[in-house]
């Protein structure tokens, strides 16, 4: 049983889809997912598979005690009508409610991190509550799957032993869309939920900068919605930018991404950002914020440029770019290579499938032991 917070666009989504696709053939699957609407794009794409879609509207971000209860309450009853041999949560509150859950049935729990709320860039509060949740529901996890070493590092400080910490990489499924770096005039997109820790702010500062610097306007495509988009459209009129498209939501993103030239990932931190593997996938030339994450993705210079969150160093780097449409081919081409050398889905599935075998023998081990 896959459980995840919330069924909208997303990185952990696509992966819940990737090794849903991928694994078909050896496992049987059903997927829990929380929000207030019984559809969702990730319910809808996993539909399409033949996979059973059960929705929690109880689950949400809120890891109120009222809230949680409600969501373990809902989860219990889908465990006990479905009978899993294995929870499998992907995000923090859906990891909070099935490992409770897992813990009261005695179901396995297996919960993939996407990025550690604790993280130091993260908000004070924010890391303070995050520490506090994870330390206390370690114990209870069978097994945490970290996607970066990064997120390892951090999971080495809670109250798990290490060897049922593993990293497994995100991945993405191919397509056949490809971009065309060198095409001019060049396109800008950027691919995310329009709230923290992503920075379209940023970009679109950095927009500003760069018309006035070319003497024209770039065109850009933020694809994503949040709740910020407001906010992000008023910023838009304040900067007097014109060429900025918001799209919201949208179900062709390998076919969008190929429209454009140069692709940019702002955050204050992230996991294993899958919107970058999805842009190194297109072949894109790409932009992001020089953290942890993303140097297990990219290296500056060889296959994407890293620079600090600010505007004045985005705006150095698209200048480059908008310059020299060789860099952007050079540039695309490595991120294409090291995604087909290392982000494709066949290699994430098998871990993870070899992971639900040996939980699997682990637990029947136990029971015979009893």
């Amino acid at each position: 049983m896959q459980v995840i917070t919330k069924g909208e666009s997303g990185g952990a989504q696509t992966q819940v889809l990737a090794l849903c696709q991928a694994l078909a053939p050896r496992v049987r699957f059903v997927a829990v997912i929380g929000g207030p609407s019984p559809r969702s794009v990730l319910g809808d794409e996993l539909q399409a598979l033949g996979i059973a879609v059960c929705p929690l509207p109880q689950l949400g971000n809120s890891l109120s005690p009222l809230r949680v209860l409600a969501a373990v309450r809902a989860l219990l009853r889908l465990l006990r009508a479905h009978r899993p041999a294995i929870l499998h949560a992907h995000s923090a509150a859906a990891g909070v409610v099935a490992r409770i859950a897992g813990r009261i049935t005695n179901t396995p729990v297996i919960y993939t991190v996407h990025g550690f709320g604790f993280k130091p860039e993260a908000p004070l509060l924010q890391r303070l509550v995050a520490w506090l949740a994870e330390s206390t529901l370690a114990p209870l996890t069978s097994h945490m799957i970290c996607v970066s070493e990064h997120e390892r590092q951090l999971a080495t400080r809670l109250p798990i032993a290490p060897d049922r910490l593993t990293v497994i990489t995100n991945a993405v499924a191919d397509t056949p869309e490809r971009a065309q770096p060198d095409h001019q005039p060049m396109r800008i997109v950027m691919v995310a939920r329009l709230a923290r820790p992503k920075r379209p702010d940023l970009l679109l500062q950095a927009l500003a900068l760069l018309r006035d610097r070319l003497g024209r306007e770039v065109p850009a495509s933020l694809i994503g919605d949040g709740p910020d988009l407001a906010a992000y459209r008023a910023l838009t009129q304040q900067l007097g930018l014109k060429e900025v498209t918001f799209t919201g939501d949208v179900s062709d993103v390998s076919h969008r991404l190929a429209m454009h030239e140069v692709f940019i990932l702002l955050s204050d931190h992230e996991g294993l950002p899958v919107s970058i593997i999805e842009a190194m996938r297109s072949g894109l030339a790409i932009v992001a914020s020089d953290l942890p994450g993303t140097r297990e993705l990219l290296t500056h210079g060889t296959d994407g440029l890293l620079v600090s969150n600010d505007p004045d160093s985005l705006v150095d780097a698209l200048q480059s770019l908008a310059a020299t449409p060789d860099l952007r081919v050079s540039l695309g081409k490595a991120a294409r290579q090291r995604y087909e050398d290392r982000f494709t889905p066949a290699p994430m599935a098998r871990a993870v499938g070899t992971l639900y075998g040996q939980i699997i023998h682990h637990e029947s081990a136990r029971d015979l032991a009893r």
